[in-house]
């Protein structure tokens, strides 16, 4: 859609989770963990604690914190026990959202996850009730080099499987079915193109448009749930529009 872009989209996330460092490297730490847990230490054999280390080494976080989460993970040092958890629910204006945690508390989550929602006038929802307007896809974020050739990465990407490719100040967003995103991810990665981040992420099938002051309320309760500790992605059907994340810069 003109106007729209999936970097937009992904600048917003990655500027409001950012601006929180401390709190980023926790968050990517408790990926590390959990993919660590479920399919061992060794990123040669675990395609998921593959995809959170790149992006633990896009944030520039340090060896030793990311070493200490791969270990707890593994049960080498001692760490919490965490669950992988979704829950649905709508904004205002109709705006759904689907969120994604990792807690050691269930009930603390909900009940921070519920508080969040009802006092920007959302609710939580039944399983199922959202869902259905996403599809999973594969998402990586790779950063352009001075000069380098757009065609070129779409080739390598195209004849690995991606469905798309969106450049956008420096940037190249690749989409891809969510079972073609490692074979995808590694074939840029042997091109010698900077991976920042691979990931597994909820795309609306339809977004919807909101006025401006209607988005911007809607984007400060995402925001406002991305903030939670036990939070790890947050998912709407929201338009971001390139004039939405200028005021949103603005702010």
């Amino acid at each position: 859609m003109a106007g729209h872009s999936k970097w937009a989209n992904i600048k917003r996330r990655k500027s409001a989770v950012d601006a929180k460092r401390g709190k980023l490297f926790t968050k990517i730490a408790r990926e590390i963990q959990a993919a660590a847990r479920m399919g061992g230490p060794d990123p040669e054999s675990n395609i998921r604690l593959r995809f959170a280390l790149d992006k633990a080494k896009a944030a520039n976080m340090p060896k030793d914190n990311i070493q200490r989460a791969i270990n707890r993970g593994a049960g080498l040092e001692k760490g919490e026990a965490l669950e992988e958890l979704t829950y649905e629910g709508y904004a205002p204006h109709g705006i759904a959202v689907i969120v994604e945690v990792l807690t050691d508390n269930k009930n603390r989550t909900v009940a921070e996850l519920r508080h969040v929602f009802s006092k920007a006038g959302g609710n939580l929802a039944s399983n199922g009730s959202v869902a259905w307007q996403f599809e999973r896809k594969g998402q990586i974020t790779v950063k352009m080099e001075d000069g380098a050739d757009e065609d070129e990465l779409f080739l390598v990407a195209a004849d690995a499987g991606a469905e798309d490719v969106e450049f956008d100040e420096g940037v190249a967003v690749v989409t891809t079915a969510d079972t073609d995103l490692a074979a995808v991810r590694d074939a840029l990665v042997e091109a010698g193109y900077q991976v920042e981040e691979a990931e597994l992420t909820m795309v609306p099938k339809m977004e919807m448009t909101l006025s401006l002051d209607q988005a911007m309320k809607v984007t400060a309760l995402l925001e406002r749930l991305e903030d939670l500790d036990d939070v790890q992605k947050v998912h709407s059907n929201l338009a971001m529009s390139d004039e939405l994340y200028a005021r949103l810069s603005a702010a």
